[in-house]
């Protein structure tokens, strides 16, 4: 029997040009005002989705890179998505959202009082994407770091803020009106934190939160995993989706949140999936076929793309040859490398950027192109092979695209018993740990 799964909705493009590029955009949305975000989210709330990740990036790239993120809207512009998180809460009363926040550059004192802010105003509905993003660094006027210290200083971030938010403690926060007593100031964490990375005094000047808001975050190396395993309620899985590979995947974030005493109960694993729902198989068809040789602009736009993601130049290098050692910096995400490369890292460029731009069909497992039922037989699968905590759909925060992905699908799993129908209490935590 097909078991309820977790489901969210990563909105990729972050609080960028939704639509940029397609012809949704001539809906005539503003991207930069709230509305569009607000329909889309009800949406999504309508659906059922436990929470909202919203992507970012600070930095429009490296100087070499500005004109390949910006041409198309794939890197920038991008307005800050936690200033949005508000207007979210505002037309809603159920969904999480889950800005991303760069812990190299956004010092923890300011962070964890804005955190406690939001998880006051949105009943407890309020996470955030820890990112480690070093190219950012020097917007700020900070060293970048390697890989692993750059989670070193997000391990010491994340910390820091769990010991402001609990800086109150059991007893700081009286309330009692009777005799005019608000709080008690010999019960508050008055510390001192000196450490590699940051300098903060407690306490934290906001009340006590009645639970942390919950951490999402991404990273697919031991480092990103041992992170997840340690700090975070939900590992943003950017993995191969055979069940093979899910169950190798959740198993490795299991095994990370083991080894720091906690358990599979206590974090969940979200694949992100952009699927592309179509009405028939006959319509699935033709979508693969017509994708098998692409064209050279069809490559050109995966080029540009891939380069947007590794803040590198892929259109410099020469097509008929593998990628060049060296070619991606330390600032490059292994899995980032990983879904360009795949397991042929000595393949031609050519064949890499062709594989990207093809479709495949879902009921092969060859690709993501498929109808409702189709999707709804690979979700159950996963859920009952893999022991799936279940998915991110991928895609614009434009409800064109919100509902030209779930329209179809979300009344089908309903159906199938593998989407909730209602939400119960808790804010985001609640939804995400309810079962």
């Amino acid at each position: 029997m097909a078991e309820l799964q977790h489901f969210g909705y990563f909105f990729s493009r972050g609080f960028g040009p939704q639509a940029w590029g397609r012809s949704d955009w001539d809906w005539g949305y503003d991207w930069t005002k709230p509305n569009l975000y607000q329909q889309s989210v009800r949406t999504l709330e309508q659906a059922g989705m436990d929470l909202v990740v919203a992507e970012d990036a600070v930095s429009l790239g490296s100087p070499a890179t500005l004109d390949l993120r910006i041409r198309q809207a794939y890197g920038g512009p991008k307005h800050d998505p936690l200033l949005l998180a508000p207007y979210l809460f505002a037309a809603t009363s159920h969904i999480g959202i889950a800005p991303t926040v760069n812990a190299g550059i956004t010092p923890p004192y300011l962070a964890a009082r804005q955190f406690a802010t939001l998880a006051h105003l949105s009943s407890d509905r309020f996470g955030i994407n820890v990112v480690t993003d070093v190219g950012s660094a020097r917007h700020a006027g900070l060293p970048p770091l390697p890989h692993d210290r750059a989670y070193d200083r997000a391990e010491e971030w994340i910390t820091l803020i769990r010991r402001l938010w609990h800086s109150w403690g059991p007893s700081g926060y009286i309330g009692e009106a009777s005799d005019w007593r608000f709080a008690d100031g010999d019960a508050l964490d008055a510390f001192h934190h000196e450490g590699d990375f940051f300098t903060a005094d407690g306490p934290l000047n906001a009340l006590p939160l009645d639970s942390d808001p919950v951490v999402v975050s991404p990273g697919g190396s031991g480092r990103g995993l041992a992170f997840a395993g340690t700090h975070s309620d939900v590992q943003l899985a950017l993995a191969p989706l055979s069940a093979a590979a899910v169950a190798d995947h959740r198993a490795g974030v299991v095994a990370a949140a083991e080894a720091a005493g906690r358990s599979a109960a206590d974090i969940r694993v979200l694949f992100v999936l952009k699927p592309v729902v179509v009405a028939s198989t006959e319509e699935a068809d033709r979508l693969v076929a017509a994708s098998e040789h692409p064209s050279d602009d069809a490559l050109r736009a995966a080029a540009v793309a891939c380069s947007s993601d590794s803040e590198t130049d892929l259109l410099a290098l020469d097509l008929d040859a593998p990628v060049p050692d060296g070619t991606f910096g330390e600032h490059v995400s292994a899995g980032t490398i990983r879904g360009l490369l795949g397991d042929t890292p000595d393949a031609p460029l050519r064949e890499l950027l062709t594989r990207k731009a093809r479709l495949g069909r879902i009921d092969s497992r060859s690709g993501l192109v498929g109808t409702a039922d189709e999707f709804a037989d690979y979700i159950e699968e996963l859920g009952s092979d893999a022991d799936n905590d279940g998915f991110l759909f991928s895609g614009d925060l434009h409800p064109a695209q919100v509902h030209r992905m779930l329209g179809d699908l979300v009344p089908v799993l309903r159906r199938r018993g593998l989407l909730r129908r209602e939400y119960g209490a808790g804010g985001v935590r609640g939804n995400l740990f309810d079962f």
